[in-house]
């Protein structure tokens, strides 16, 4: 064991393990059949990391994935990722995204959303953006369920979600992306476009 871990370093879940003591969480072992995962609050917020496995029928696919229900009373919802050459030729064909203003982060990433002013308070904030500028792949948006596989919810409940390809095992990066969450849901609140209340979601 020691000389695997002197090869490939540390396991997925030893680092997760270790996240998980750092944000005052715990780690939930799923077994084989739902994975695991690690959970941890924040207000009346369960921020809750896992992988997303994605099988297209030739192809399997593996996310990280952190997730955050929440009550969203104004229905306010959001998308950001890095800019590629994909993203451009979207652009292109007439997907324009919202700019908020920081020239080297509106030259990075996409951002669209359903109310331009909101998106641009919420990113406005150089925290955030220097929290999502530190993640070297990302995509996080509003998301109003988790389709047909995932739990219903309430009415006026929303997700906060990131995903990244791959399984993310830097621990400084994770504990980047608990901060993130904590910062863009207390924005959100301040905004008045989430409420710091239980959504009664159990992911």
């Amino acid at each position: 064991m020691t000389a695997l871990r002197d090869l490939f370093g540390p396991s997925r879940e030893e680092i997760w393990r270790q996240l998980s003591t750092l944000v005052h969480g715990h780690y939930v072992d799923g077994g084989f059949w739902h994975g695991d995962k690690v959970q941890a609050t924040h207000g009346s917020w369960t921020v809750t990391l896992d992988r997303h496995v994605v099988s297209t029928g030739k192809v399997t696919i593996v996310y990280t994935r952190i997730r955050a229900p929440y009550v969203n009373p104004s229905r306010f919802r959001f998308r950001i990722y890095r800019r590629s050459l994909f993203s451009d030729l979207g652009k292109a064909l007439g997907m324009q995204d919202i700019e908020v203003g920081d020239a080297a982060f509106d030259e990075a990433f996409i951002i669209k959303g359903n109310d331009e002013a909101k998106v641009r308070r919420l990113f406005s904030k150089i925290g955030i953006r220097g929290l999502i500028n530190a993640q070297p792949e990302i995509e996080l948006s509003v998301k109003d369920d988790e389709g047909w596989f995932g739990p219903a919810f309430p009415h006026g409940v929303d997700e906060l979600q990131f995903l990244a390809h791959g399984v993310i095992k830097d621990l400084d990066q994770l504990k980047g992306l608990y901060q993130m969450f904590a910062e863009v849901l207390e924005e959100l609140c301040r905004m008045g476009t989430a409420y710091d209340t239980d959504p009664h979601v159990d992911l």
